[in-house]
């Protein structure tokens, strides 16, 4: 018996890395993550290294994920690999409040994000 074995989203020249609960809002997220969007990996990872954002650095953690994944798990070469996709959504959402005056409340909400790196590997003839 047993599960069917589960089909692969993507392709057999990709690899993919999530990384979820990031303490920023996914509009900063998606600042730094569209800069590498089309990216060589080896390009991709000087931007990151040299970028003054905070969250500069999270994403670079994912990115060196996904090439470690496509590298380790899909046998594919490093040095041909390039960002396809680095697409950014909400997560948990904290909600805080501050006392305001006259009795009011001023809410605060402090919001986490995810981001899901794909790297693919480009073809022979490009």
């Amino acid at each position: 018996m047993g599960k069917p074995k589960f089909e692969r989203a993507l392709g057999d020249n990709e690899a993919q890395a999530v990384s979820r609960m990031i303490r920023t809002s996914p509009q900063k997220l998606n600042l730094v993550a569209g800069a590498i969007r089309g990216l060589s990996a080896e390009r991709a990872l000087a931007e990151l290294s040299f970028s003054k954002r905070r969250v500069a650095e999270e994403v670079r953690k994912a990115l060196q994920s996904a090439i470690a994944n496509a590298e380790n798990n899909h046998q594919l070469d490093v040095d041909r690999l390039f960002v396809a996709e680095a697409s950014v959504g909400k997560s948990m959402r904290m909600k805080r409040f501050r006392a305001r005056a006259r009795g009011r409340v001023g809410r605060i909400v402090k919001p986490w994000s995810r981001l899901r790196v794909v790297v693919r590997e480009r073809e022979e003839d490009e």
